[in-house]
């Protein structure tokens, strides 16, 4: 990623953050203006931003060509639109979660004097959303199509957590609940579309493209954003915290981690029993024997396995497109995401 790119993006967003809050359907005042400020600047841009630079990336890929200053603008637009979308859901996520850290600080509703009113400012990011896509895309020929796909993958989502949150109902640790299909659900809901398929769906409508054209284009990236939480899954408990940039806590949390969903599948009765005993408990000793459970079953070459079988199906799926562009676009995503260590 170009460093001119990301600081030109980060441009963007002092743009879209001084319209917001200078937005004429409503009369800030000093304090309402410099809450909203701190309160976006402490959410929108704190994390890695692929998923929004991914949209520029995607559209120049489509397009082949040097892009206009304008169509810069516009697709850095896009591009926050679905930061902001993710901050929405991380500040929510968070609160439901009872988390303490997120992106390496404390997370928005812990500081003093944010708690419960973060739920508000849940809501009013997403409202800000709707706010950009207007002033910057009203005239566009694809603007409803731009509404209909966010509030799609909002409800998609939501939808994901929903299951994510009744299946992992702490009070009754039940690992009989969890199996791959439902994994599965989870992950393609709660992730997959928002983290792999909205970016490259706002660039394809950009590009001018009707999204029912590309229904393979879809599951190409949701079966992407599938392999991207295994990946995930599999770092929280093998990979390096100092790498990673985090502690895992999956084990403790009771997840329906696709570890835990594989280890169900291996086991026989007694390290099922193993498993139901210390699974989803907080001492060290718990944890560290499903660990060893882990390392007897041979996850770790379970899920080079699964790695290397995925991608060579992902790779022959996106030979098939008839579009290079589109390949080239769908390839750049695998390329981020194969074999990465964080």
């Amino acid at each position: 990623m170009s460093s001119d790119l990301k600081s030109k993006f980060l441009q963007v967003y002092e743009v879209l953050k001084s319209e917001l809050i200078h937005d004429p359907s409503f009369e800030f005042d000093d304090d309402s203006r410099q809450w909203v400020e701190r309160m976006l600047d402490y959410n929108v841009p704190g994390g890695k931003l692929n998923r929004g630079l991914s949209v520029v990336d995607s559209y120049k890929l489509l397009k082949g060509e040097e892009l206009t200053e304008d169509e810069v603008f516009l697709a850095c637009a896009l591009g926050w639109c679905i930061e902001w979308l993710q901050a929405y859901f991380l500040v929510l996520d968070d609160i439901m979660d009872e988390s303490h850290t997120r992106r390496g600080q404390p997370c928005w509703f812990r500081l003093p004097k944010v708690g419960m009113i973060a739920v508000n400012d849940g809501v009013v990011l997403r409202n800000h959303i709707s706010r950009i896509l207007k002033k910057h895309f009203r005239s566009k020929t694809y603007y409803v199509d731009l509404l209909d796909l966010f509030n799609e993958v909002e409800f998609q989502t939501a939808s994901g957590q929903m299951i994510d949150l009744i299946t992992t109902l702490v009070g009754e640790k039940d690992l009989s609940k969890y199996s791959l299909s439902i994994h599965r659900r989870i992950v393609q809901y709660k992730t997959a579309y928002y983290s792999f398929y909205i970016p490259v769906a706002c660039a394809l409508l950009m590009f001018g493209e009707n999204l029912d054209d590309h229904v393979q284009v879809k599951d190409v990236l949701v079966e992407m954003g599938t392999y991207f939480q295994v990946q995930d899954d599999y770092l929280d408990c093998f990979g390096a915290p100092e790498v990673i940039g985090k502690i895992g806590t999956d084990i403790e949390d009771f997840k329906c981690s696709w570890l835990v969903v594989k280890a169900l599948e291996l086991s026989n009765e007694e390290q099922k029993k193993l498993l139901n005993e210390n699974y989803g408990r907080k001492d060290p000793g718990s944890v560290a024997k499903v660990k060893e459970l882990y390392d007897s079953l041979n996850l770790q070459g379970v899920f080079e396995d699964y790695e290397n079988k995925t991608y060579e199906k992902l790779v022959k799926s996106i030979e098939t497109h008839p579009s290079k562009p589109v390949q080239a676009v769908l390839k750049s995503f695998l390329a981020k995401i194969y074999k990465r260590q964080k």
